[in-house]
Formats: C-alpha cells, structure tokens, sequence
C-alpha cells in the first residue's frame, strides 16, 4: 500500500496534518465557512452556515468532524454523517461541508479531508457517499467530480423574496412605529 503523501505543495510550507475537531478547532473553522459560505455569494443556499450547523456536527458525530493543519494553524474542515435509511441495508456517507482557507484553496488541502473522511465513512460502514452543492458553484462541481462522483442529480430549490409581501409590509411598518415610540407593547 503507498505510504500517504503529507507534505504541503510547494506554495505552502510545512506537512498537511488530517485529525478529528477539537471543541479549541470551532471558532477558526467557523470564521473560515463564515468567509467561504457567504450569501452574498450563494443566496439560494438550501441551507446556512452558521454556528449550529457546526455545533451540531460537532455535538452528534465528532469523529466525522476533521481539520486540516499546516505548522499547527488550521487550514480547513470537513463535517460528516452517517445516515440510515429504514428498510435498506445500505449505509450512507453525508458530507455536509468542507471548505479551505480561500488563500490557500486549490493545495490538495481539500483533497485530503475528502479522502480521511471517505475512509472515516468506509470504517463505519458506509457502502455510498453523497454530497450536494448549488448548481452554479461550478468550482466544487468540478472537485467532486475528480474525486469520483458522478450521477448527478438536479434538485430545483426555490426562493421567494418576500420584502414586497403585504404581510412584510404590515409587520415592517409595525415594528417602525414600535421604534419610535408611536405604540406601546
């Protein structure tokens, strides 16, 4: 079996270590979604990143919860699940995130939680790996697609702006009056 290669690319200095979150792990990982998950660049995201979604992770699966270091300074992460379907004998693997710093995106830093958490998925069982992303971001398209996915499935989401609602309206202009005192509770 090939031995795993940790060295950093050349552009980046120091190995690549891939172990699981620590609860110390959170608030850096947060900060590094907080910077890649943006809604201004992806305002139809299904679902939001935010402090939940890792406390959950983190909470529920740690183990499936992993962090890439470079020189001791975390570089990215990945969240996982299992998931288990009633009346099928198929387990599945759900990565639910992954992300790298932006300033160092495109080091195989990516690549190798992917591949530890794939593992991860394999010890537990898992005979399938799913993963889902927004049809415009073609930059993860294309990274899954090299690790292998295929069968690509189109989901339609749909989002309603409802600023011009009646209902919006209503409630806005309460809550302005509120401000200013024109009401009481």
């Amino acid at each position: 079996m090939k031995k795993p290669d940790n060295k950093a690319p050349k552009h980046l200095n120091g190995e690549i270590d891939i172990r699981q979150m620590e609860l110390g792990d959170l608030p850096v990982c947060f900060s590094i979604g907080e910077e890649i998950f943006t809604a201004e660049k992806w305002p139809n995201l299904y679902r939001t990143w935010d402090e939940y979604e890792l406390l959950d992770s983190y909470a529920s699966e740690s183990e499936l919860c992993l962090v890439a270091e470079i020189d001791g300074k975390i570089a990215g992460f990945a969240l996982g699940t299992m998931i288990e379907k009633r009346r099928s004998a198929w387990m599945y693997g759900y990565l639910k995130w992954i992300g790298v710093r932006p300033d160092i995106k495109r080091s195989g830093i990516g690549t190798k939680l992917f591949d530890r958490l794939t593992e991860l998925f394999i010890e537990r069982g898992a005979r399938m790996m799913l993963v889902d992303t927004e049809a415009e971001n073609h930059e993860a398209i294309q990274f899954f697609r090299k690790q292998g996915f295929g069968q690509e499935i189109k989901h339609i989401y749909l989002s309603r702006n409802l600023s011009s609602h009646p209902g919006y309206l209503k409630r806005k202009a309460v809550l302005r009056k509120l401000k200013k005192g024109e009401i009481r509770n």
